[in-house]
């Protein structure tokens, strides 16, 4: 599968050389490409990831919350019952504390 960036298909690579690589190019011998080649192996191997306890700790809190359901089913079929009875009654005092703690926490 490739991948088009901008209209540059696989075809459309730049492989034009710079004065500069093309210098350098020119003076490299089959044993410094072997020697670069031995180095970046090298240095394939000697790379390692680990993670903060804080990533641990995320990762596992997001396992966590994935166990629960993303939405409640009985609590939307209680009010949707209300909604349709005219039994649902909002609390306005409620509502606007919980806009102005929302926007407290958005904007500080």
């Amino acid at each position: 599968m490739s991948v088009d960036l901008n209209g540059i298909g696989p075809g459309q690579v730049n492989t034009t050389r710079t004065t500069a690589d093309k210098a350098t190019g020119s003076q490299s011998t089959p044993s410094t490409a072997g020697e670069q080649a031995k180095a970046q192996s090298t240095a394939a191997r000697g790379d390692n990831v680990s993670l903060s306890n804080q990533a641990k700790n995320l990762k596992h809190l997001e396992q966590k919350l994935g166990d629960y359901p993303e939405m409640d089913d009985d609590r939307i079929a209680q009010i949707r019952a209300a909604l349709e009875d005219g039994t649902y009654k909002i609390d306005a005092e409620k509502l606007a504390q919980k806009m102005l703690e929302m926007d407290k926490s958005i904007f500080g």
